[in-house]
């Protein structure tokens, strides 16, 4: 997969999320074996939905995933399929992660990034509109 736009059948997109994630409690759990493997299980779920892994930093009490992903794929969706299943398999590997009720917190951070700002998209727009009125008086009024 290429960073750029990804050409589809129906669409042409740039879908980049950036994502921040904590351990319950905010644990400095995730350092060592656990932290190998975490990286491990998010390139793997990654390449299970069809999205790339642009940037993974994994830090002993927090979690930045920068990922390329395609409009049928919802932020929600994304980041709660990739913490399900590193919750499960982590749990299942490491049995000192059960002394926490949960591995992660049911929050999480996101922001959307692109080739354009969001003033170049405003101003694109808005000359859209000023393009039509001039062409089309009945649309100014």
């Amino acid at each position: 997969m290429s960073r750029g736009y990804k050409h589809e059948n129906t669409s042409v997109h740039l879908m980049m999320y950036h994502f921040i994630w904590i351990p319950k409690r905010r644990k400095k759990i995730l350092v060592g074996r656990i932290r190998d493997r975490l990286i491990e299980l998010v390139y793997i779920k990654a390449e299970q939905m069809g999205i790339e892994v642009v940037t993974l930093e994994v830090m002993p009490d927090h979690i930045h995933l920068f990922v390329q992903g395609n409009p049928q794929q919802s932020a929600n969706m994304l980041i709660g399929k990739i913490k399900g299943y590193t919750s499960r398999i982590l749990r299942q590997e490491f049995p000192e992660l059960l002394i926490l009720p949960s591995l992660w917190t049911r929050s999480y951070w996101v922001s959307t990034a692109g080739n354009v700002s969001q003033a170049v998209i405003q101003k694109y727009i808005e000359e859209q509109t000023n393009a039509t009125h001039k062409h089309n008086p009945a649309k100014t009024k």
